[in-house]
């Protein structure tokens, strides 16, 4: 089975839109070293973690923050996180995750689906500032590895609204046929038989950075924390070399006042922020801002509009990277607000490789 999910798999890097992927057979270098680490400890090359081949930087921070917090089971089990990822992507509207995640979520609950549903729900209350805390339905040592899957989704799914389509299932598909391929897909989203999820293992593919200080809840993880660190210091770092820094300065100014509430029933909101900057730079900035606060109102035009100053792939996934973890880390700062203040132990982590 494994073998006709992978084929599977291999045809859906078609459905990757505004960029081509890197085929696995003429991947080298970094992109090859994510890729069969995908294939041995995930079990697939899924398309969200295919569409950043063309930024190498980029595809690594992506596999380190779903590795690491998503796949590696520590304190928090792998249901738990799945839960995680579900909650956050119904929040989110991204339907591709959801489906996903969901269906990863059923091959692995057990008979306390009722416990699950609870940390679904909390995941997907886990967004704006505004509010009282949140009574949270598990351990509280749990917390870390939990809001570290948070965060990865809160990127993932602007990724994914972005580059992919509305499912992972082709739209001709027979819709009865449907739950049954998700399923399959979601079985094999495992590693490979005998192999063993070391936590921090993956952390050695970027250099060491420090934590941001709106994620200091990750500290009693040291393999959380530095997959978070590591992967905002690396898209951090891609986009800087080319990104003009009022584009950059603005998208940080916005995400400072933002709540997490969707900034308006139009585009009305947009062109004011961007007709201060120079011509050029208004398509990375508009595209930025759509992607970081309104994923859903992006549309073909914004990408055509950038491809018109900056036309390589390397440079859109750079740019889409860049806005969807800096959103994702100012959602993980609000995270702060209702976290009980129970002490957590701490681990060492390895230094990875």
């Amino acid at each position: 089975m494994r073998a006709l999910v992978r084929t599977m798999v291999r045809g859906s890097l078609k459905q990757i839109r505004h960029v081509t992927a890197v085929p696995p057979h003429e991947a080298g270098g970094l992109v090859a070293d994510v890729y069969r680490r995908a294939g041995r400890e995930f079990g697939i090359l899924a398309p969200p973690l295919a569409l950043h081949s063309p930024a190498p930087e980029a595809l690594a921070a992506c596999w380190i923050l779903l590795r690491e917090t998503l796949l590696v089971e520590g304190r928090a089990g792998r249901a738990a996180k799945e839960a995680v990822a579900t909650g956050v992507s119904q929040a989110n509207e991204c339907a591709y995750c959801v489906d996903v995640h969901r269906a990863k979520l059923q091959t692995l609950a057990g008979p306390d689906t009722a416990a699950l549903a609870a940390v679904t729900d909390w995941a997907r209350n886990l967004t704006t500032v505004d509010g009282p805390p949140q009574t949270v339905p598990f351990a509280a040592d749990h917390l870390p590895e939990l809001l570290a899957t948070a965060v990865t989704f809160h990127y993932l799914n602007r990724m994914v609204r972005l580059f992919l389509p509305d499912s992972p299932v082709p739209g001709a598909a027979p819709r009865a046929g449907r739950g049954p391929a998700l399923r399959i897909v979601a079985r094999a989203m495992r590693p490979d038989t005998g192999t063993t999820l070391t936590a921090g293992a993956a952390l050695g593919l970027l250099p060491a950075a420090p934590l941001p200080a709106a994620l200091a809840w990750a500290r009693p993880e040291p393999s959380v924390a530095g997959a978070l660190s590591r992967a905002v210091a690396g898209v951090d770092a891609a986009a800087e070399r080319w990104l003009p820094e009022p584009v950059r300065e603005l998208l940080h100014a916005e995400l400072a006042v933002h709540d997490g509430t969707a900034p308006g029933p139009s585009r009305a909101w947009l062109e004011p922020l961007v007709a201060g900057l120079v011509p050029d730079q208004r398509p990375a900035a508009r595209l930025s801002l759509l992607i970081a606060l309104a994923p859903y109102r992006i549309t073909d035009a914004d990408v055509t509009a950038f491809r018109a100053v900056r036309p390589g792939d390397r440079e859109l996934v750079e740019l889409a990277a860049w806005a969807s973890l800096t959103a994702a880390v100012r959602a993980g700062s609000r995270f702060a607000h209702p976290l009980p203040d129970v002490p957590r132990p701490t681990r060492t982590a390895p230094s990875g490789g």
